[in-house]
Order: C-alpha cells, then structure tokens, then sequence
C-alpha cells in the first residue's frame, strides 16, 4: 500500500531528501543516477540510431535495410572465400593430377592433404563415425585394422570417390545377397 507523503523531508539516517513516497513505512530516498552515466546512456542509445542508419540494421520480408554504406557481411565473406579458393588453388591442382605414390612423398603435399582431409572428416564422416573415427551403432569403427573395404590408400581413396550404394558406377555395394532368390547357392547350400 502506498502513502503519499505531502512534504519531501530528509531522511535522518542517511540525510538524503526523499522522494515523498513510502511503501510498507519504507521512505524512497532520491538519489538520482551519476550525470556522467545518464551521459553514457543518451550517448549509446545516439550512437545506435546512427549505427541503424548507416549499416544495415532491420530485416524485411524479402531483404533487409541496405544502409547508407551499403555495406554487406555476405560480400566480405565471399570476397574472403574466392581468395581462399584461389590461395589453396595451386595445392588442389598439384593434388589432382599427382598420384597416390606422388602425394605421400611430397611432405608439403601430404601436409595439404591431412588439413583439408581433417577438415573434410570432421564435416562429413565424423557425425556417423565419431570424431576420433571411434565408430557408432550402425557405422564402422575407423580407427583400428579391420577395414571392411580394405585399410590401404587405394581402397581409401576409392570408396571417398565412390561411396557406398550411391548412384555412383564405381560405387562399392554393401547389401547382403539373396543367395537363395538369386540362385546363387542351392537348396543344400543354404
């Protein structure tokens, strides 16, 4: 409940004058926030509008506020990824024509080729196959020796190219096959 007091007194205690409300015999002191942090507060909320005015700020239905300087995330970020394309170009052109054999003897090549293939398991194999290739209900385990479609480079390199059951003519076929239906085996077989 609130009582209005008709005479702002000072407060004995603390000396500050009040306000003139009291809630619950609680006298409400005034004490007013430091002008340097009201001048904070006014300069913050100044630079704001003037931030929405010259970047953009809002977006629409379809677009978004341009901004007076027109200035767009998207064109630095795809501006920093053609230079990033162009900078690895002349390391994936080595790649594509070298060999297997050819890659694993130029350490600067082999070097390329972990970061970008760390790069690439970590987006790609890793959700199925875990991060250290720990493997997963359904999904092979990748870090020991037993390779389902062999351990060595080429057999590696062949199923990333190809995949397993996709639409792929090289693609490497994992389902298990109906010996009997296919006449693969006889009766006395199965």
């Amino acid at each position: 409940m609130s009582d209005k007091v008709t005479q702002k007194e000072r407060d004995a205690f603390t000396g500050t004058e009040t306000t003139g409300h009291v809630w619950d015999g609680v006298k409400e002191l005034n004490t007013p926030l430091p002008k340097w942090w009201l001048y904070v507060l006014y300069t913050t909320i100044v630079w704001s509008i003037g931030y929405w005015v010259v970047y953009p700020a809002w977006p629409g239905i379809s677009n978004y506020t341009r901004g007076l300087l027109g200035y767009s995330s998207h064109a630095d970020y795809h501006r920093d990824a053609a230079a990033a394309a162009d900078a690895q170009k002349v390391w994936l052109d080595r790649i594509h024509v070298a060999s297997l054999e050819q890659i694993n003897s130029d350490p600067e090549l082999v070097e390329f080729a972990q970061n970008g293939g760390r790069a690439v398991f970590a987006e790609n194999c890793a959700p199925c196959h875990g991060a250290g290739g720990q493997g997963a209900p359904g999904f092979p385990v990748l870090a020991d020796d037993s390779w389902l479609w062999g351990g060595d480079l080429a057999s590696i390199e062949q199923t990333i190219r190809h995949g397993i059951r996709s639409a792929d003519a090289e693609t490497r076929v994992s389902d298990m096959p109906r010996f009997g239906a296919d006449q693969m085996l006889d009766a006395t077989q199965i």
